[in-house]
């Protein structure tokens, strides 16, 4: 490994063993929907006025209700439609996975292209998950979307502390980039969403969405966003030969005979990932 990558990685793994390793903190946006979700007197007019006071996220929620993901023919103008159409359950976990796009910003420009091309992969999945949970588990939508906007968070440590260390990195180094991140982000996820205190279900994802073998008895959304990466995957990456019969998490949705696509149009899933993005 490259000596800039192994410094990078030597740093990152002594700041977490000796749990010195700062993690990125949620918007603060996202922390007030939070903050509301957790409030059994919540309803849409305060919901409104909370995330009605950030334009760009509220245009992007507008955005969604209008959506595949939606699945609505009515066209939704203004956001306290958007809110009621969605339910306050599914606005505030959609409000907290998107208004997390602002972390995946950098001012240097190998670091920002990263940063946005993992966003891009984790909306792309996100879209998916979605739709898997509605077609093929009982599973909760919303849940699934932030799962799948989530399953990469741990790339962002990695990414941050490159930068702030000035740290360069050649165009040849991609690849030894890309190992350090395979192997140092799903417990820096696992650790950032626990630290978030997000729910168990989704705090296992990052750490565990890799592991094509793993089964469990019951399927749940780490399944959810195994088979929503593989479905993402295009026909460069290596898994897209996997037998979807070997994976069990296929299994569990009941995919893993037929092999067949999802229920969703390419134009379909492209307007749905993009509005996630």
């Amino acid at each position: 490994m490259n000596s800039n990558i192994e410094h990078v990685k030597q740093a990152l793994l002594e700041a977490l063993n000796k749990d010195q390793l700062v993690l990125p903190t949620l918007p603060e946006i996202a922390l007030k929907v939070r903050e509301a979700a957790n409030d059994p007197n919540i309803d849409i007019k305060r919901l409104n006025s909370l995330i009605g006071s950030d334009a760009a996220l509220s245009a992007r929620i507008i955005k969604v209700a209008n959506s595949p993901l939606v699945r609505s023919k009515q066209t939704i103008e203004n956001l306290p439609a958007a809110l009621s159409r969605l339910g306050i359950t599914y606005s505030c976990n959609l409000a907290m996975g998107l208004a997390m796009e602002q972390m995946f910003q950098a001012t240097n420009e190998m670091i920002d292209r990263r940063m946005r091309e993992t966003w891009a992969r984790s909306a792309e999945v996100a879209a998916i998950a979605n739709v898997l949970a509605q077609s093929y588990t009982k599973l909760q939508a919303d849940q699934a979307t932030l799962a799948g906007l989530t399953h990469l968070i741990g790339v962002l440590p990695i990414l941050t502390y490159i930068e702030e260390q000035g740290i360069l990195l050649d165009p040849d180094q991609s690849e030894q980039l890309d190992d350090l991140i395979a192997n140092l982000s799903p417990q820096l996820g696992e650790s950032i969403l626990r630290t978030w205190s997000f729910p168990e279900a989704i705090v296992k994802v990052p750490s565990q969405h890799s592991n094509y073998q793993r089964d469990c008895a019951e399927v749940d959304y780490v399944d959810v966003v195994i088979v929503a990466k593989l479905q993402s995957y295009g026909s460069e990456s290596p898994d897209t030969e996997l037998s979807w019969e070997q994976i069990p998490a296929f299994a569990k949705l009941g995919l893993a005979e037929s092999e067949e696509s999802l229920e969703l149009s390419d134009l379909d899933l492209d307007m749905t990932t993009n509005a996630l993005l």
